[in-house]
């Protein structure tokens, strides 16, 4: 009989004040997981390019090799996203709001493009 590992997740869901933990299989990703446990996370594109699932990993790590939405140093500060995100043992997260990580990551980029061609809706 093939013994299935699992570490525990537990999501801090900023947005509800609550928190949830699961015993969650390795390799199993997280968002699924949870949802199809009958907890609805925050999430947008579920392919890992948005920012609405973000994550500040608190303890612990996730496989987010999947993704495209945030950049090296973002991972490198402790940012993950749950849609892509896959155990890879016990982990602790806190959701973050959509609009905070995307002015983290592309926030320098959109104030030069502002200031150099102005706001297009202000026309």
């Amino acid at each position: 009989m093939k013994t299935t590992i699992t570490h525990k997740i537990t999501v801090r869901f900023q947005q509800e004040n609550r928190t949830i933990s699961f015993d969650v299989p390795e390799g199993e990703n997280i968002l699924h997981f949870f949802e199809e446990n009958g907890e609805k996370l925050p999430f947008s594109c579920r392919n890992g390019c948005c920012t609405a699932c973000a994550v500040k990993i608190i303890s612990g790590s996730i496989d987010q090799s999947n993704g495209i939405g945030l950049s090296k140093q973002m991972q490198e500060k402790g940012y993950g996203l749950l849609c892509i995100a896959k155990v890879i043992g016990p982990v602790s997260v806190e959701t973050q709001a959509e609009d905070e990580v995307y002015e983290l990551q592309f926030g320098q980029y959109l104030s030069s493009i502002k200031n150099k061609a102005g706001n297009p809706f202000d026309i």
